[in-house]
């Protein structure tokens, strides 16, 4: 037995050392507004088949307390690139709008990025999909800018913006180290497809999931064949509004259209790992699963609850909220040659942890200033556990700019009610939960537990003044951040909890 043993860690210690020899492949699949009981595997009442998302977790680790660090996409995509919470930057509730406004984009360009981070070290990076991070058009001359055009489908009518073709994207992702860029802006101008720093065409709302990942198992076949690492950013559109499953799809869950949609959704998945399985690369590519933020209200969640299948898995409240079910999201991983098939983790994690993660592969250490709120999983994701948490904690934040902070069982809510669009509170000023007894957020303990109050309140301000959440040398946020705010939104100075 001592004999099978030791073989078995010298095996496992030899694929660890060429894993880290032989950089991995990258693939970070995000759903938009996909619920975290939409995944079958995270909700066994489910009644919509997610058979990619299952195979990742089986083949792979499932993340059971993972979160977005906000509950809406714009800030949550800020910090998965940047590992840099959002409320540091401008940014300090809802998300960016149009992409004609001439507005600079959210990230600040002396900032280091993910993409930036891989291809400094080698890598070949693509975006497909979503950005919505900031861009402006430089729209060619006579064409009268934005048009609206209209989609009717059987299930609906559906408007979204669309730039003229021609239009030069300033500010967008190829600025920010990706070398490719396929998709459009965010939802409402989703018609404007666009090829790095191009509107080439104005695709049909309906067709843009098929064509993000046409997009994208072209670039894993083309990357397979040069002998460079990759990393591919599939940021889709859906299940978020346009609700616009294909032919295909349509009627599919026998639920409604959304179930279509999430069903759509998922078989993107389904095809990328046949893709890699085809083309001979699943072994060292590691690939995430995951979405923005919790179900949005638009998935007509009465509805779904009626047939028997709960979006949010009893979890509190939806997008936007403060509350888990604003934030708490499907995460998921496999890289077979370093993460045993099958595993579960109760770690708290938060997406910002994917510079640090990255980093930690490529074995290089991080500027001081870069990746303020990022810590990495890769001992997670190897099994190399030593008893301290990845994360020591992680910050929440709503539509509306409230914050919440989360510590081992503890999470502090800076606000009352959910801070985001779910309507109720308990008309006190602020929350405690103790999460592993009370995941759905009923039993508020603010009163009963002062001392744990206090910590979390103390820990939430210093996070917010030092400018950072991982060590090192106390920064700036790029505007005041204020964390008690009133009805309003503004600096709440007669609050008793500053």
């Amino acid at each position: 037995m001592k004999l099978i043993t030791k073989s078995l860690t010298l095996f496992l210690a030899a694929a660890l050392t060429d894993a880290a020899a032989t950089p991995p492949d990258i693939i970070f699949i995000r759903a938009d507004d996909q619920g975290y009981g939409d995944a079958s595997i995270y909700n066994p009442e489910s009644k919509i088949p997610t058979p990619g998302i299952d195979r990742i977790a089986r083949e792979g680790i499932r993340f059971t307390d993972a979160h977005s660090g906000s509950a809406v996409c714009t800030p949550t995509r800020y910090g998965l690139i940047t590992g840099r919470y959002s409320w540091r930057s401008r940014l300090q509730s809802g998300v960016l709008t149009t992409g004609g406004n001439k507005k600079p984009t959210l990230i600040s360009k002396d900032l280091l990025t993910v993409p930036k981070l891989l291809k400094q070290h080698g890598y070949q990076t693509a975006l497909i999909g979503k950005w919505h991070l900031g861009y402006s058009y430089d729209f060619p001359e006579g064409s009268g800018g934005l048009t609206t055009l209209t989609t009717k489908k059987p299930y609906g009518t559906f408007k979204a913006s669309a730039a003229p073709v021609g239009s030069k994207i300033i500010g967008g992702p190829v600025e920010f180290g990706f070398d490719e860029f396929h998709g459009f802006h965010h939802a409402r101008e989703m018609h404007s497809w666009s090829t790095n720093d191009t509107v080439t065409e104005n695709i049909p709302l309906d067709q843009v999931i098929a064509r993000s990942t046409r997009e994208s198992i072209g670039f894993i076949e083309h990357q397979s064949k040069s002998g460079k690492p990759f990393f591919l950013y599939l940021a889709l559109g859906s299940p978020h509004t346009p609700i616009v499953p294909s032919d295909k799809w349509v009627g599919k869950s026998g639920i409604n259209t959304y179930a279509d949609f999430v069903m759509e959704t998922d078989d993107v998945t389904v095809q990328i790992l046949n893709a890699l399985d085809r083309l001979g690369i699943a072994d060292n590519t590691l690939i995430f699963f995951t979405a923005d933020n919790g179900c949005s209200p638009a998935a007509e969640i009465p509805e779904l609850k009626a047939k028997g299948h709960d979006p949010g898995y009893s979890l509190r409240g939806h997008k936007a909220d403060a509350w888990d079910g604003g934030h708490r999201v499907p995460y998921v991983a496999r890289w077979p040659k370093v993460i045993t098939p099958g595993r579960v983790s109760a770690e708290v994690i938060c997406h910002t942890n994917l510079m640090a993660t990255c980093a930690e592969i490529l074995s290089v250490k991080l500027p001081d200033n870069a990746g303020v709120d990022s810590f990495s999983i890769l001992p997670v994701l190897r099994g190399e556990k030593d008893g301290e948490p990845s994360h020591p904690f992680i910050i929440h934040h709503s539509v509306s700019g409230r914050f919440a902070i989360r510590k081992g069982d503890w999470k502090f809510l800076a606000c009352k009610g959910s801070g985001g669009w779910s309507k109720g509170d308990d008309g006190k000023p602020s929350q405690l939960y103790n999460m592993a007894k009370d995941r759905k957020e009923t039993n508020n303990l603010v009163d009963a537990q002062p001392e744990i109050t206090a910590e979390l309140t103390k820990l939430l301000e210093s996070a917010v003044a030092d400018g950072r959440t991982t060590p090192g040398a106390k920064l700036k946020n790029d505007v005041e951040v204020v964390i008690w705010k009133d009805a309003k939104g503004k600096k709440d100075r007669k609050s008793k909890m500053k």
